[in-house]
């Protein structure tokens, strides 16, 4: 499970919704029913869709042009993860999310947006209590996921493109234009600060 994606979208736009995923932590064993919830920075979040699986919305105003520079700062300090995203030009924007405690621990807390785009794929389930235990290892990556391991469309729309992989044949995917590229500047990695203090 991941308790941070960042997503960017639609095609055909000039300027993206750059939008963050927060993936819960299901209880039980079975994690068959998890979901993401989205939550926008600029422009939409992920439930912002147009109106057939060819078409884009419209574009936001406040999105994200191809090239253009943004940064995230993800600050997990005592289970409380505090997100900052910056871009010269954009009204910077935070976040906070408890990772300890659950928002969605029962059905009741189950979001508009998941009953939309999840619970018709048969994803519905609800979050442990105790979200992301404190003591649990977690791992931090960079790049660009627009695949979802070859998935068919048909069996995840949220979670898979229709891209074809053509058996991982790099040259055959740009050429056909089913790729993704993403660049990152810099990165750096480092233990939790307290954000009230300066």
């Amino acid at each position: 499970m991941k308790p941070f994606k960042i997503f960017i979208k639609f095609p055909g736009h000039t300027k993206g919704s750059v939008f963050w995923n927060y993936e819960i932590n299901t209880a039980g064993d079975d994690n068959s029913g998890r979901w993401d919830y989205s939550t926008p920075v600029w422009g939409y979040d992920m439930s912002v869709v147009g109106s057939s699986p060819t078409t884009s919305p419209e574009e936001p105003k406040d999105g994200i042009a191809l090239g253009e520079e943004f940064s995230y700062e993800i600050n997990v300090y005592k289970g409380i993860m505090y997100l900052t995203f910056k871009s010269e030009g954009h009204e910077t924007k935070t976040f906070t999310k408890n990772l300890l405690k659950s928002d969605f621990a029962k059905k009741e807390d189950i979001p508009q947006q998941i009953w939309m785009l999840y619970a018709v794929i048969g994803r519905d389930g609800v979050e442990r209590e105790q979200a992301y235990a404190g003591g649990e290892l977690q791992n931090f990556k960079q790049g660009a996921y627009n695949q979802t391991n070859g998935k068919n469309p048909e069996d995840n729309i949220v979670w898979s493109t229709g891209s074809e992989t053509y058996n991982g044949d790099i040259e055959k995917q740009y050429a056909n234009g089913c790729y993704a590229e993403v660049w990152f500047k810099n990165g750096t990695l480092g233990a939790g600060t307290d954000p009230n203090q300066e």
